[in-house]
């Protein structure tokens, strides 16, 4: 697997030159996901073209320190944006119309981490660098036009078993990579939200068999979230368009 990491840090260095772009903004989470990321674009990249984005939203501080933690092992430039007002302010205007869902409201935070990093991007003339993984991808764990939203993401094919193992072979942090993945966003960790664990995903992608119980689970989320993974789509009819050959 360290051979695919090394080809998909030189796909980076070579998607960022194709594209024109002077460089990528990260959003970094303190999470295993974005600190691989960040080291693989360092390493591709080179650290003054990686920018780490600290976006919190009444989140928890142990998170900023671990995402302080990433930055400073890399030595790439470290930025604070700070989302608690501007979400806060959202929630309200909305909920004056309409009583939103506890998911809605959750998922209001990493959409505005998105409009953030692509203002950032947009202004430095960077690319947004995606860090959701491939089972993260498969049943569905990402919000749409939230974290799903990027222009390159070197780690949605590989698992997170996978992912572990490139952040190890780059540097991250130990403390890093054992920590629990959590989205930050609910107080729980991923695998109790999705009451399935990422071993049994990577069965399933791997051997198209885990545990029963958790085999129906996933089957289920992943039909449920084939939106997510698919361009949003289109109604077409036969039409002129010579724009079209």
């Amino acid at each position: 697997m360290i051979e695919q990491a090394k080809k998909a840090i030189q796909w980076i260095k070579e998607y960022v030159e194709n594209a024109g772009a002077k460089g990528v903004v990260i959003g970094n989470s303190g999470g295993k996901d974005s600190a691989t990321v960040l080291a693989m674009a360092v390493k591709a990249l080179g650290k003054e073209k990686v920018l780490a984005v600290s976006m919190p939203c009444y989140s928890n501080k142990e998170d900023f320190e671990d995402a302080k933690l990433v930055a400073n092992k890399f030595d790439v430039k470290f930025i604070t944006v700070d989302l608690s007002s501007c979400y806060k302010e959202m929630e309200n205007e909305i909920q004056k119309n309409i009583q939103l869902s506890t998911e809605a409201t959750i998922n209001i935070k990493p959409r505005l981490r998105m409009t953030t990093l692509y203002a950032i991007a947009q202004t430095m003339e960077y690319l947004v660098i995606g860090t959701g993984n491939l089972c993260e991808a498969m049943v569905g764990y990402t919000t749409k036009w939230g974290d799903s939203a990027y222009d390159l993401n070197p780690i949605g094919n590989f698992t997170v078993e996978e992912v572990l193992e490139i952040g190890k072979n780059l540097g991250v942090p130990e403390k890093i990579l054992k920590k629990a993945p959590s989205d930050g966003l609910g107080g729980q960790t991923d695998e109790e939200k999705m009451g399935i664990t990422y071993k049994q995903i990577t069965q399933m992608i791997e051997t198209g068999n885990t545990e029963e119980q958790a085999k129906a689970k996933i089957l289920e989320k992943f039909q449920k979230s084939k939106h997510k993974r698919e361009p949003a789509p289109i109604y077409k009819f036969e039409r002129k368009n010579y724009l079209r050959k």
